[in-house]
């Protein structure tokens, strides 16, 4: 089996391999950091060396490449069983005063990639009549909230993504879940001055996915939403 993590040099796309690796996955792997990519990697490889992990950097935020990056996956000649979505930023400013293109840097990163990549995905799995494909949202693209400006209508927009392709792809086979995360505790939170114990662990969510990706072919999870114990993140 297969999956193939966006985002996946840290954070929750880390973890989603690391929980996919430890359950005999193969994993294919990108983020936009070559660095800090190839570390995750030979981590996981030392980790796992049972499974077959392979890894390139691409921006994903630029449409060719993440075309190019699917092609790049299409090319090992496996079938894609599951694709995760994870890749994301965030500019945290309230629409009237945002600076100015903050809208279209969110929206390229945080559904254009998605976009791109799935539909050079999605043939293969079409013909394969299965395949589970999840799209990392956020507890934003839920409910608005001040200063989540274009980032929380990115989310929105991808929860729509997911919407319409879940509609699409019943027929043949193929699951799409949107996953809604509050605040997990990762490297873009270390730093904020808020008590680990306030969040969530990347592994939290991590373990959700698995799960859902686990269950009879008759069975979808459409939406997984997480927030903190005391949901104020």
């Amino acid at each position: 089996m297969n999956v193939i993590i966006t985002g996946a040099s840290r954070g929750l796309g880390k973890a989603i391999a690391e929980i996919f690796a430890a359950n005999g996955y193969n994993l294919y792997l990108v983020s936009l950091s070559e660095k800090k990519l190839y570390t995750a990697t030979e981590e996981l490889m030392t980790r796992f060396p049972a499974i077959t992990i392979k890894a390139k950097p691409f921006d994903l935020s630029k449409k060719q490449q993440a075309k190019d990056f699917g092609a790049w996956v299409l090319n090992f000649g496996v079938p894609v069983d599951i694709l995760v979505n994870n890749a994301g930023s965030f500019t945290g400013a309230n629409v009237h005063d945002e600076e100015e293109g903050a809208l279209e840097e969110m929206i390229e990163t945080n559904l254009y990639s998605a976009y791109h990549l799935t539909r050079v995905l999605i043939p293969g799995m079409i013909r394969q009549k299965s395949g589970h494909i999840f799209n990392m949202s956020s507890i934003a693209g839920l409910k608005a909230y001040p200063g989540g400006g274009s980032y929380s209508i990115s989310k929105f927009a991808l929860h729509g993504f997911s919407i319409n392709l879940r509609e699409e792809l019943k027929p043949h086979n193929i699951k799409v879940t949107t996953v809604f995360p509050g605040a997990a505790y990762t490297d873009s939170w270390a730093s904020s001055g808020i008590k680990k114990e306030r969040f969530m662990e990347a592994q939290d969510i991590a373990k959700m996915i698995f799960a859902a990706s686990q269950l009879s072919p008759g069975a979808c999870v459409e939406d997984i939403i997480l927030r903190p114990q005391l949901g104020d993140l």
